[in-house]
């Protein structure tokens, strides 16, 4: 009797979550109540016997392949709604999508800003919101923050465990890895893992499907995904070493191709660089007492854009092959360091955007501005301020949507632990146009998205992004949520499931080629589709 009420308890769990356990313990401490509740008898057999359950399930999980159990749930799957909204038709954006550049994988497949110019878009499709399904495929306590798509399809992944960076192809159905290589681990230090830009965590997929990784070691890596026949397979094809370039208390954090093929980099100390990946040169150049947290956006006409900690940046290379600055234009770095950033300062990289400009969000008070730069002159073109007075912050790409930008508020996020139990963070999106030399804010939206980068489909006209809802119920429930990116109404929101293993701390929002979404999480991979589309695919 007494291990039947234990399994009730569990399930009452598992439906409502953590308020199961606040009314276990009232009630148990009513003595009338505890006194009628049997006591299971403890022997030495019983205890052999849960024991041996306990190992035995530790064994399975431990012996079962990574992605083929999917990620646990906790509690409240009851008192949380597993889908909300309806189903939409798609509304094609009209605008001028960034062009295709020579060196990386093709547009919408890439890892850094999906593209170019960073631009956080794509030009493939994403879910309707047509009964749309999760699945998921757990990892460990394992993150795949950046993820892009080979030729073939594949998923490659740069994951993050607690050791440090692992590269992994994985297959975009079964969710299976296919091939793994464990990279240079983390560096000690007392800086939180949570917010440890230093972790090796920038990737670009170049046109012959390699990943180009940097690592704490202070090599940028060219990883082959596959072998002489096609299949998975990780093995290291060029290196180039910086550890003459960059100190050994600095580290890299930041990496893309321009349109000549040079590689840039550039370091968490404000040391910005380029390899030539022919001759092996290397040039470097220093912005003396600014920090760098963000990555590059570059354009056809071989600007390479860049944001530290106090402004905005082009780069060019001189006759020597070196880089120089061809402006820098200052921004509102504000006071001080906002909960939700890494650092005080701009915390979006620089996305590009129609009409030759480039865009940031800054870090002013009490409210931050999406920031407009002519991206011939650096001159500033407009601005607009953003969300609740003293609650805005961003750490998170913007998204383009060709005449403008749509900005994601992260302010009260500092960790995991911001999100626990029934708690979230400030809410807000909103989108910023520019016309006539003129910014207006197009619409805002109540959604809470904490950290995860957003995207939006240029195919479905909607913004995907990873939500949180309060609740007094103390569930952690995670959804992606899709919103009209021309009107800012939600569109729906699917239930990736509950508990911390859900949380995407910072990964991106990823299109599949398969019209899926893919966000990685605290626990592995998730992927939202249409059953519609499933059942195509299969």
């Amino acid at each position: 009797m007494g291990w039947l009420l234990l399994a009730l308890v569990g399930l009452v769990y598992l439906a409502v979550g953590p308020w199961t356990l606040v009314l276990v313990a009232v009630l148990l401490a009513v003595p009338r109540v505890r006194e009628r509740v049997p006591r299971p008898e403890v022997t030495r057999r019983g205890v052999a016997v849960g024991a041996a359950v306990v190992v035995g399930l530790g064994l399975v999980v431990w012996a079962v392949p990574d992605g083929r159990l999917p990620i646990p749930h906790t509690g409240g799957l009851l008192v949380t709604p597993g889908y909300d909204g309806r189903q939409v038709s798609a509304r094609a954006i009209e605008a001028e999508q960034p062009p295709q550049h020579p060196w990386l994988a093709p547009t919408g497949a890439d890892a850094v800003g999906n593209d170019a110019w960073s631009s956080g878009a794509y030009p493939g499709g994403g879910p309707l919101g047509d009964r749309p399904e999760v699945e998921t495929g757990w990892y460990g306590l394992e993150k795949c923050g950046r993820l892009a798509f080979d030729s073939r399809g594949r998923v490659v992944a740069l994951c993050h465990d607690r050791e440090g960076a692992l590269l992994r192809v994985l297959d975009p159905e079964s969710l299976d890895p296919l091939s793994t290589k464990r990279l240079p681990g983390r560096l000690e230090g007392d800086v939180s893992p949570w917010q440890d830009v230093c972790n090796g965590s920038q990737f670009y997929l170049d046109n012959g499907d390699r990943a180009v990784v940097t690592t704490t070691e202070r090599q940028i890596q060219a990883v082959g995904t596959a072998d002489a026949e096609g299949k998975p397979d990780l093995t290291v094809a060029e290196s180039w070493d910086l550890a003459d370039r960059v100190a050994e208390d600095d580290c890299l954090v930041a990496v893309k191709p321009d349109w000549t093929g040079r590689i840039w980099w550039a370091s968490r100390e404000g040391r910005v660089g380029l390899v030539d990946p022919v001759t092996g040169t290397v040039h470097a150049t220093d912005l003396t007492g600014e920090r760098i947290t963000n990555t590059f956006a570059v354009d056809e006409t071989g600007g390479v854009f860049l944001v530290s900690d106090a402004a905005l940046y082009r780069f060019a290379v001189d006759a020597e092959g070196a880089p120089v600055v061809s402006w820098r234009t200052p921004y509102d770095r504000g006071v001080e360091q906002k909960a939700g950033q890494f650092a005080q300062g701009s915390g979006t990289s620089p996305t590009l955007v129609d009409d030759n400009l480039v865009a940031i969000a800054d870090n002013a008070e009490p409210r931050l501005h999406v920031v407009f730069v002519d991206r011939s002159s650096g001159a500033e073109v407009c601005r607009s301020a953003l969300f609740d007075g003293g609650e805005s912050a961003t750490e998170t790409s913007l998204s383009s949507v060709g005449s403008g930008v749509i900005v994601e508020n992260n302010h009260g996020y500092h960790s995991p632990r911001a999100t626990l139990m029934g708690f979230a963070t400030s809410p807000g999106l909103a989108r910023v146009d520019h016309a006539g030399g003129e910014c207006r804010v197009a619409w805002t939206n109540e959604e809470v998205a904490p950290s995860a980068l957003p995207v939006v489909s240029w195919q479905t006209g909607l913004l995907y992004t990873w939500t949180k809802r309060p609740t007094l119920w103390g569930v952690s429930a995670w959804y992606l949520t899709a919103v009209d990116a021309s009107t800012g109404r939600t569109a729906f929101s699917v239930r990736a499931g509950t508990g911390t293993l859900f949380n995407a701390h910072y990964s991106a929002v990823t299109l599949g080629p398969n019209g899926g979404a893919y966000v990685g999480t605290m626990g592995g991979l998730v992927r939202v589709r249409d059953v519609e589309r499933k059942k195509k695919d299969d």
